[in-house]
């Protein structure tokens, strides 16, 4: 059985005062999980406050992005040993926001993943097709390519701690939803081709989360599905009684 994991992207939001009060209800609210792991992923000026928030909990926390140099000139960037010094254990990688917003391939994504698994984090990998792509119907060609080159020059053992995030773009902060069998059939889709370009061992044990207007309504429909083993969180993470539901859905 692989377990749910259930992660709130933060995105850029909260301020130390609204980070302390958000992880402070979150404590209250989980106190004890036998069915899920709970990642919370603030904003860089929010870490330290959450290591030291988080560290007698059973919360995981993670960066949102960052680069794939050791250090250097690179103003304003973070490198993945900073984010290890800080107590960080996950980090979101490849997000669409970071694919549209930014600029980010999928050469400079699987650099970042490399860079991650080289220090010992967990990357929180997002694929995802735009509308335009899914009304092309090509949304299982653009999720391969995004997986082929993410992981291209990864072996099993370096991707141990995967987690790959199924994001539809058109879904992300539009308050639409992929349908259960929607998101189900991409997820399948995914684990099939893992299990071609890996193995089918590795691909049974990947968690495969799904990111897109999760929220308490219609989260339990989708964390049933087969292959959905988890959600990445974004609008419905930044009040803790909304998320809270939502990890209570597993």
């Amino acid at each position: 059985m692989r377990k749910k994991v259930i992660a709130g992207n933060w995105k850029m939001n909260n301020d130390l005062n609204g980070t302390v009060s958000l992880i402070s209800e979150l404590k209250k609210g989980v106190t004890e999980l036998t069915k899920a792991e709970v990642i919370v992923c603030p904003p860089f000026t929010s870490l330290e406050t959450a290591q030291t928030l988080l560290k007698d909990s059973i919360i995981k926390f993670g960066a949102q992005n960052m680069y794939f140099e050791e250090s250097g000139a690179f103003t304003g960037e973070i490198s993945p040993s900073m984010l290890k010094s800080v107590g960080c254990e996950y980090v979101v990688l490849g997000h669409s926001e970071r694919r549209t917003i930014f600029g980010e391939t999928d050469q400079i994504i699987n650099k970042k993943i490399k860079a991650a698994v080289k220090h010992g984090l967990k990357p929180i990998f997002c694929i995802g097709e735009t509308l335009e792509e899914r009304e092309k119907g090509i949304t299982f060609e653009i999720c391969e390519r995004q997986i082929r080159f993410g992981l291209e020059g990864l072996t099993e053992a370096e991707l141990s701690d995967l987690i790959i995030a199924y994001e539809p773009v058109w879904a992300i902060g539009t308050g639409k939803t992929a349908t259960n069998e929607q998101a189900q059939e991409v997820h399948a889709f995914i684990r099939g081709l893992v299990s071609k370009l890996l193995s089918e061992t590795f691909a049974q044990k990947l968690v495969i989360q799904y990111g897109g207007s999760v929220k308490p309504e219609n989260a339990k429909e989708l964390l049933a599905q087969t292959d959905i083993d988890g959600a990445l969180v974004g609008g419905a993470c930044l009040k803790a009684d909304s998320f809270l539901k939502i990890i209570e859905s597993v």
